[in-house]
Order: C-alpha cells, then structure tokens, then sequence
C-alpha cells in the first residue's frame, strides 16, 4: 500500500496529511483498486515493446550483474569481463503500485501467470529484444536480450544460481550491455532494476465493453438460456468454464459457469465496472471463489434487516440489484464468498456517508445494506485472514 513514512508518522501517499501514528493504522484506514491487466487482442505486437534499465524497478526486484571483479555467479569464477545482466523482468500476481496524475487516484495493477506467458512470448515473437530505455525515456543501443525464460518450479531453477528465489510463472531475462556508458551506470549503482513497456488494458473494462449472447430470461437476475452453447459462449465472455442446470416448470434451462455463486460474483463486478465503481479484483481461483463463510457478527445481519425492512416500506432507488442481494444473504445469515467479503471491505470507502438518514440520502440506507460498520470491519479483518491462509 502506499503508505508512506512521514515527519510524525505515516501519511497515504504523496498528497495525504501526516496523520496516522502507525503504519497499521495507516493502510487500515485506507482502500485502493487492485487491476487486473491483460493483452490487448489488437495490439499484441505492442505488449512489450522495449525493456528499460531503471533506477527504481517497479516490481521491486534489482538486477544483477557479473564482470570480472564482482561476481554472483555460484559457478566457475569468471575470467573476463561479461557485461550481463540478469533481472526478473515480470512477477506474476505481484502488485505494482500507480499513480494516475490526471485522476489524483493510487491504485494497484498485477499481472496473472498467463498473461505473463503471452508477453514474454510476444517480446521473442515479435522481434523487440533489440529496444531498451533509460528511464522509460531515452532509447540506447547496444543492450540486447540474450536470453528469456519463465520459472518453471521457484526452488530449482536457473534464477537460482544468481540468488533469485521466485514464484513459478516469473519472466526473466538476460541482458547483454555493449554500451560502455550504461555499463558505467550500471556498474555505478544508478541503474538498478528492470522496468518493462508496453501496452496493457483493464480487464474489467474489456470484459464490461464485449457484447453478451441474448438469454431468454432469468434467475434472480441471472441469465438463462435455452440451449447449452449459448450458455457455454456466455461463460466464455465472463472469463469462466462450463455450465449449470436449472429445473423451471419442468423445463431445462442453463446458466452461465459451472456454478451459480460463480456467476453471481463475476455479474456484480462487470455490474460494478460499468456504473464505474471500484473494482477490487484479485485473481481468485474457482475453488477460493467456492468457499463460503457465515462467522460475521449478528449485528451485520441485524443492519442489513434494518436497511431491508425500510426498503420494502419507503420504496428506495438507492442502490444496484446485487447490492440488495448481498443484504437479503447477510439478513438470512446465509454464507459468503471471498469475493463477497472483499466487496464488503472496499465498502469502507463509503463511511464518510454512514450517518446520512435512510430518508434523506443513500448514504445511511446502503452502509447498513452491507452490513454497516460491524459488518465492514469483520469483512476488513475476514479478508486478512483468508489471503493469509
């Protein structure tokens, strides 16, 4: 998170007051988004179009270098000067931290082990292992990819030999610099780390902009269709596998993903996306998506009632129909998924509005709808918890 430490204490980011005494306190008080990128379809030719030598890689990891005098090799010594570098230059699921200057907005972005595949397959595919930067800006000559790889199993691999231990699904690469004056600049210490270029998408926003085959009705606002390929299709837009079955009057009919919870969570972030809310997107397993959980606080369940009853008494168009899906399953104590908890979590955002009256705005109404402070706390902690275990 982007706490940083300040004259008395920690402040959120480069803009925020120094007003928390505690790191702890300081990213508990604060939510960000978490994006998923992806390659673009269109633009495969541009995923990573260059490699630039950085002075603050942002993935965190230095790179190495061997010549005669300094070595990290745990091989032979070596006898001349090799001017090699040897650098991860993508960690899957590694979060990246981002400013976007013209939105004042810090948010995270990350990279799943396949869509770091497909960039190092486009960067050899594509010829661009010739284009390197200093500081994403100045194009230099004679710096060349040598050699690509991924990590096949973190313990025994080739990054080994230079004091790497990374996740499987890491891309590295090796470098050699024929260029004397970024050789001096490397041998220096200004240049430190890898940063790679290249051009990336949202996720959330390709899936929200691609067109959904038609259903012929619904579940609970979930899609139905009459026959299975079109539920298959449909699965294949959301970015989930198979379908399942649903008996109505006699009749089967299909439903996106190999199950209900799946769909249901997938729609209420596509839903999310194109209100253009926050979007906390992890990459979640199907399993991890699978387990449930019913240990949060009666008083949750009790506020979710509350919100509920007023509801149905006053009339509200406050709110989104998964929203009021959420507080009908807090309300009956049914189990959540980890996705649901981590939406719970990201609703801390909203507690400035918690004391506007359910009759005056939405603000009060929506908090208790999710569970309201007792419920946003336990789902804060809750989320801790499981990514831990």
């Amino acid at each position: 998170m982007p706490c940083i430490q300040c004259e008395n204490g920690y402040k959120w980011g480069e803009t925020g007051d120094c007003k928390y005494k505690t790191l702890q306190e300081c990213q508990e008080a604060n939510t960000y988004d978490i994006v998923e990128l992806v390659i673009d379809e269109n633009n495969e030719a541009l995923a990573i179009d260059a490699i630039s030598l950085v002075t603050s890689p942002a993935i965190e990891q230095d790179f190495i270098y061997f010549n005669a005098v300094e070595s990290n090799l745990t091989l032979a010594s070596v006898d001349e000067e090799q001017r090699l570098i040897v650098s991860p230059a993508l960690i899957p699921y590694k979060q990246i931290y981002r400013y976007d200057a013209q939105k004042d907005k810090q948010y995270y972005v990350y990279f799943t082990a396949d869509t770091v595949r497909q960039a190092a397959e486009a960067y050899m595919k594509h010829h661009n292992t010739n284009n390197a930067t200093i500081q994403h800006e100045d194009k230099v000559t004679g710096v060349h990819t040598i050699e690509s790889w991924l990590v096949q199993d973190s313990k025994k691999d080739k990054s080994n030999l230079y004091g790497y231990e990374l996740p499987a699904g890491t891309w590295f690469v090796s470098m050699r610099v024929e260029n004397d004056a970024v050789w001096e600049r490397i041998k220096s210490g200004e240049l430190k780390g890898l940063s790679i270029e290249g051009y990336f998408v949202d996720k959330m926003e390709t899936l929200g902009s691609q067109k959904m085959a038609e259903p012929i009705g619904e579940i609970n606002g979930l899609p139905l269709f009459e026959n299975e390929q079109d539920a298959i299709d449909y699965s294949k837009e959301l970015g989930c596998e198979g379908v399942h079955r649903h008996e109505v009057d006699g009749t089967t009919y299909f439903m996106p993903c190999s199950d209900h919870e799946i769909t249901e969570s997938i729609l209420e972030i596509l839903e999310d996306a194109k209100a253009n809310e926050v979007v906390l997107n992890k990459n979640i397993d199907y399993q991890t998506l699978l387990n449930s959980y019913s240990d949060y606080p009666k008083a949750a369940s009790n506020n979710a009632k509350k919100a509920i009853k007023w509801k149905e008494k006053n009339g509200s168009k406050c709110g989104t129909r998964v929203g009021w899906t959420r507080a009908r399953q807090l309300a009956d104590r049914k189990p959540i998924s980890r996705d649901t908890i981590a939406r719970m979590a990201s609703f801390k955002r909203h507690q400035q509005h918690k004391d506007v009256p359910y009759s005056e705005g939405c603000g009060g109404l929506m908090w208790d709808a999710w569970g309201g402070s007792s419920g946003v706390n336990w789902a804060i902690s809750k989320l801790k918890q499981i990514d831990r275990e």
